[in-house]
């Protein structure tokens, strides 16, 4: 029987890499045969589920170093958290190469780390397999453009225009849209809006250990609160759903804008979303249900370039035609001093803008 399973997969494993192997790709680039012969043990299909399972716990909680370097990565030192993530997909990927799922999920931990040469050399690695890859080929564009290596960014942009037009356009879009953001005039003054269907979004902020809100969170509250008054009939969506103490940042977001005089049938909950991108994915939800065409988006100014990008993003895959605006509590010493973007968000503002777009960090495992 283990014989007759191993044909079988040897069969599935050259079938699926000699069609990855176009004409089109490089001699250069070619996977050899004897790569392609790779047999996948069904015995390590069990260690690489539960690798996976320990990157997503790590990416989420943290936790032992030293009691996952003796389970997992003997011989290696773990530095932190994304390490034991980054380390537990490349111990994966290496019982199954052939897997680009995991290959992916490497390259959104060195991402998230910072390490965008490494990234890159991972995602040329999923082209080497899979030359034609849209997501791996648009990625690898917009991480050699935050690299600064405007030609690879080029060079790949002129390639998938030939292998999916409409679809790299869409993206040249997103790009463009994005360095917009970027550019944003922050509002730290509340104002009247003279738009329809208007809906106030305020994003959450991590609450105390004891379950209680952070001065930044009650901060852009004050702001709402002000918006809110300003434009009686506006909606007002909170976003923020990571629970302490049994209770998450919308609950206590909405009970405090009722406790400050906003009717409660004006305030709308996401108590769902972990990040960013959750907020913008289960915020639009509602705002699909509210018909809302026009927002204004509060957050610290720290963080509302990054929000407006994915929001816009989000609402675009939807395709839904929402305006942004913006409001922010102003977590810097200035204005001035708040427009400046470093290179960190800079990255950051595109990671999480590519994420809004569909390029989950950790495909078919989590977004």
């Amino acid at each position: 029987m283990k014989n007759i399973k191993r044909k079988i997969l040897i069969t599935a494993v050259l079938s699926l890499s000699l069609m990855a192997c176009t004409p089109a790709q490089n001699k250069s680039n070619k996977v050899s045969k004897d790569q392609i012969v790779q047999v996948v043990n069904f015995d390590n299909q069990r260690k690489i589920d539960e690798l996976v399972q320990t990157g997503i716990y790590y990416y989420w909680n943290g936790g032992d170093l030293k009691k996952v370097e003796q389970e997992f990565f003997k011989g290696i030192t773990l530095k932190g958290k994304y390490d034991v993530v980054e380390n537990s997909f490349k111990e994966a990927s290496n019982l199954d190469p052939y897997r680009l799922d995991l290959r992916f999920s490497i390259a959104s931990t060195q991402v998230i780390q910072g390490k965008i040469a490494e990234a890159l050399e991972t995602y040329k690695g999923i082209l080497n397999i899979e030359p034609n890859n849209f997501d791996a080929n648009i990625l690898f564009a917009a991480y050699s453009r935050i690299n600064g290596d405007t030609l690879s960014y080029d060079n790949t942009l002129k390639f998938l225009s030939t292998i999916e037009p409409e679809k790299t356009a869409k993206y040249v879009a997103s790009f463009e849209r994005t360095e917009n953001f970027l550019k944003t005039d922050i509002k730290t003054d509340a104002y009247k809006v003279k738009t329809p269907n208007h809906t106030i979004v305020t994003l959450g902020y991590a609450l105390a250990n004891d379950g209680t809100m952070r001065p930044t969170l009650i901060k852009r509250l004050d702001q709402t609160l002000a918006m809110a008054k300003l434009n009686p009939n506006s909606t007002i969506i909170v976003s923020g759903g990571v629970p302490k103490q049994g209770v998450t940042e919308g609950h206590l977001m909405k009970e405090w804008l009722v406790e400050n005089g906003i009717d409660a049938s004006r305030v709308f909950i996401d108590d769902k979303a972990k990040d960013t991108v959750g907020n913008a994915v289960y915020s639009t939800e509602i705002m699909k249900k509210l018909n809302t065409k026009n927002v204004t988006l509060i957050s610290s100014a720290s963080h509302i370039r990054r929000g407006l990008s994915v929001y816009k993003e989000v609402s675009v895959r939807e395709n839904l035609d929402i305006n942004f605006d913006n409001l922010v509590y102003l977590d810097y010493d200035s204005v001035e001093e708040a427009m400046k973007v470093s290179s960190k968000e800079y990255m950051v503002v595109y990671r999480d803008t590519l994420r809004g777009s569909g390029l989950w960090n950790y495909p078919g495992i989590q977004r």
